[in-house]
């Protein structure tokens, strides 16, 4: 039932905001979106009632009055989304068939899928020859002009997060800025864990911006 429910909020979204893009609709809705019930408990997964990660809600559910004014958006444009398929080894044929242009090529790409401009993170580090990861965002301002957004950070004990700079400010609507999180792993934590969860959250006293983390501990094949 979650589709027909997230095109009809996506559809509300896009007719407050028709300048929005699909890309800013979605932002909207996954940052905004609750992942405590009323009774501010964590959501439970329905499946076995659990508490739930992100594996089981992905961003959380849905609040419709939040997301028609979320403060902040990532955008992607087609054509990050094209460099974004070119980076997964997509052939040239198979990117051509998703986007539906006979012209399309590979000319660009990401040294690392997830450089994509999206509402959250999936970090994966190779035990020990790759326990650093850096990511580079850039958010746009949908909200009032001179909002001022600070950081902040919920990681694994594992995992050392920095966001760089700590604090956004926004002097124009639709104006645009960029940060950077780095993700470090400690020594030895692939040995015990396999997969967590965390969040960056930038927010002010009128907005908050969450976006879910993933992490994973991946074994290398020699």
């Amino acid at each position: 039932m979650s589709c027909p429910h997230i095109s009809g909020l996506a559809a509300l979204l896009k007719a407050a905001h028709p300048e929005w893009s699909p890309s800013a609709v979605k932002s909207a809705l996954m940052t905004t979106a609750y992942t405590h019930d009323n009774t501010k408990a964590p959501l439970r997964d329905a499946a076995d009632g659990m508490i739930s990660n992100p594996w089981a809600h992905g961003s959380g559910h849905i609040d419709p009055s939040k997301a028609l004014s979320p403060g902040l958006v990532y955008d992607i444009a087609t054509e990050d989304y094209i460099a974004f398929l070119c980076s997964l080894e997509y052939t040239k044929e198979h990117v051509q068939a998703i986007v539906k242009r006979p012209n399309v090529t590979c000319a660009r790409k990401y040294s690392d899928p997830g450089q994509l401009n999206y509402p959250s993170f999936s970090v994966v580090f190779w035990n020990k020859k790759k326990r650093v990861v850096s990511y580079t965002r850039e958010l746009t301002n949908v909200g009032p002009a001179g909002s001022v957004y600070r950081v902040a950070v919920t990681s694994p004990s594992m995992v050392r997060t920095t966001v760089k700079p700590t604090r956004l400010v926004f002097n124009n609507v639709g104006e645009k800025q960029k940060y950077t999180v780095t993700f470090v792993a400690s020594r030895g934590a692939e040995k015990t864990s396999r997969s967590e969860f965390g969040s960056i959250m930038w927010s002010n006293p009128q907005h908050q911006v969450k976006s879910p983390v993933a992490f994973a501990w991946t074994q290398l094949i020699d």
